[in-house]
């Protein structure tokens, strides 16, 4: 019968060697940002549900005239902004991770980064630039402003 030695008996045939690390703290900062944002994400998706669906008339009411009434407001622009950007960074942290801990050849793990860096940079900048210059005053190809639309008629 074979027996299974204690791991700290000093007679295990595994030797486990740590490495020292770089001294970098960055994946010390990289786990502690994945508590925190995960946190405050909690709040703003919450919150975020619960004015969108439970406020007022519910999922019914959410319409073009929703959306424009609510970033008509720099509250709401922060609180959707920061909405994208914790969950936007706090994905592609966890995408990280999981490249990190996945992709075997050094190759393929920075060309993965590197899209991954690349999307995330995209999607952020586009996300930002539609919630701070979205206009609500939408007309028409005659002129005329669209129904639901917060521009007054000529």
């Amino acid at each position: 019968m074979t027996t299974i030695e204690a791991p700290r008996s000093g007679r295990s045939k595994v030797n486990y060697k740590r490495n020292k690390g770089s001294g970098s703290k960055f994946e010390m900062f990289a786990w502690l940002f994945m508590r925190l944002s995960g946190v405050v994400l909690v709040v703003l998706i919450f919150g975020h549900l619960f004015v969108n669906l439970m406020v007022g008339e519910g999922v019914h009411a959410i319409d073009f005239g929703f959306v424009a009434g609510k970033w008509a407001s720099p509250f709401w622009q922060i609180w959707d902004l920061l909405m994208l950007w914790l969950a936007m960074l706090h994905g592609t942290n966890g995408v990280r991770t999981i490249i990190n801990d996945y992709a075997e050849k050094s190759g393929t793990r920075i060309t993965l980064k590197t899209v991954l860096y690349i999307a995330t940079v995209v999607i952020i900048t586009l996300g930002t630039l539609v919630i701070f210059t979205f206009d609500p005053c939408v007309v028409g190809a005659d002129g005329v402003p669209l129904p639901g639309s917060f521009c007054p008629a000529p």
